[in-house]
């Protein structure tokens, strides 16, 4: 009954697609007769025409949308994981049918009519889609249409599962309880009468209780036992579904990849791929050839007073390590004496440090001994917004003593960063800076970055840590 049910769901959104394409379709059409914002040069387009190519329109965008995976389940998913696939099913529909309409040697179709259609198809899926969303919601809301889920674990995997499947009613899982494996002991949060019985009892607990969905979340020294449960679960038909215990492993970015029909899950990695790769970058290469341009004539102002109160070069290069540990030359405004570390090494700098020139002590309270590293950014070894690359020397020795140090290395070295603006900089709490560094990592985005920006034109660049 379940699958029927899904089945007439199915079919009736597919329904409800088609109409949609079609009425796009012609409407677009209907726009461009009634509403020539742009005059018709060659006549009014031939409806036979456009009424025969609506089939082809059609069949393309079904097509699409099965390659992109519209109609797969997306109970569990967000609204907006829908949308980027209706995005990209519509994007993909008109790059196919400008395809086919520059091979077709008949009538020529109006370009204005597919721009319509474009925008009318995407505006009523989304809203249909969204409309069927919340349908669902208030029915699941109100104990129809629910998946009856069961879990196999009783740990803490199991109780942060439940957790997140309560946490959404509008995904329509209904948690009926818990089964125990041989050896464990339930977590205290987890109430006594959830707990329906043993692993072993799984077919008939699935039977008595009209399981749906099996969950299986052992802890990961438990996992031994999946092979019996799989066996126990063969003779049943409910979906079965593997939380794999990793979560005290994942540090930066998840997910589940495949190799030739193999899935691979991703425990840690950068989130900067694809299009966020080259967004940024274009990102980084135009404000700082702006900046470099705009803040000319203050750099040779500062080189000049450099030059004339000390001797020594302008500039001060060192070595540090950025993404996956690429050594560069990081550039700064020299701000201390020549040879500053010929007689105690490799060292911070303190609050009363006799090492800084008069204008050194100025540049590297108000960070401008940082602009030089604009060129940096230009030229691709660091970005504007990241975390604040360190000298190998010092890596070295806080890899072994702080955890999680080396992540910061999944992501481009930064001029400003999420710890900077939060005032962590300089001699301050590593473990707070790392906290924040991974915190911006994991939850990158452009918007992230530019908020980031915003903050250091504002207190970013006056700290009194900076000395």
């Amino acid at each position: 009954m379940l699958k029927k049910h899904s089945q007439l769901f199915l079919s009736g959104l597919i329904a409800s697609d088609s109409l949609v394409v079609l009425f796009s379709w012609f409407a677009a059409y209907w726009l461009r007769i009634n509403l020539p914002w742009i005059p018709l040069t060659s006549g009014e387009p031939l409806f036979e025409a456009y009424a025969w190519s609506a089939i082809p329109v059609l069949i393309v965008f079904m097509i699409n949308a099965r390659n992109f995976g519209l109609y797969r389940p997306l109970r569990g998913k967000s609204f907006l994981s829908e949308l980027t696939t209706l995005v990209k099913v519509v994007l993909f529909t008109g790059l196919m049918l400008t395809a086919l309409a520059f091979f077709y040697r008949g009538d020529s179709f109006s370009r204005v009519i597919a721009a319509y259609f474009l925008i009318l198809v995407l505006t009523l899926l989304t809203t249909s889609h969204w409309c069927i969303r919340v349908f669902l919601i208030h029915l699941r809301k109100k104990g129809i249409n629910l998946r009856h889920v069961l879990i196999l674990g009783v740990g803490e995997l199991a109780q942060t599962l439940s957790d997140k499947l309560n946490l959404h009613p509008e995904y329509g899982f209904n948690v009926v309880g818990f089964l125990q494996e041989a050896q464990s002991t339930p977590v205290a949060t987890i109430e006594a009468q959830k707990i329906l019985g043993k692993t072993l009892d799984v077919s008939r607990i699935i039977k008595d209780y009209g399981i749906d969905q099996v969950f299986i979340a052992f802890p990961l020294k438990a996992q031994g036992e999946i092979e019996n449960v799989l066996s126990l679960l063969t003779e049943e038909t409910v979906t079965i579904k593997v939380v794999p215990d990793l979560m005290q492993f994942v540090n930066l970015q998840s997910g589940v990849e495949e190799l030739d029909g193999l899935p691979i899950i991703s425990i840690s990695d950068t989130p900067l791929y694809g299009w966020n790769l080259v967004i940024k970058r274009i990102i980084d290469l135009i404000f700082s050839a702006v900046a470099i341009f705009l803040l000319a004539p203050l750099m040779a102002v500062i080189a000049i007073i450099i030059k004339l109160e000390s001797p020594g070069p302008i500039f001060y290069r060192q070595e540090r390590e950025g993404l996956d540990r690429r050594v560069f030359d990081m550039l700064k405004f020299r701000s201390m004496k020549i040879d500053a570390e010929s007689s105690s090494g490799p060292v911070w700098a303190s609050k009363s440090d006799d090492r800084r020139t008069r204008i050194g002590a100025f540049l590297r309270s108000s960070s401008l001994d940082e602009l030089p590293q604009l060129y940096n950014v230009f030229k691709g070894e660091m970005s504007l917004v990241g975390p604040r690359p360190e000298r190998p020397v010092f890596i070295d020795d806080f890899k072994k003593t702080i955890p999680h140090y080396m992540l910061r290395l999944k992501m481009k070295a930064g001029i400003t960063g999420w710890a900077q603006v939060n005032g962590w900089r300089g001699n301050t709490s590593l473990e707070k800076r790392i906290e924040f560094d991974l915190y911006y990592i994991r939850n990158w985005s452009l918007a992230f970055d530019f908020k980031i920006l915003f903050m250091t034109l504002w207190k970013g660049f006056i700290n009194p840590h900076a000395y």
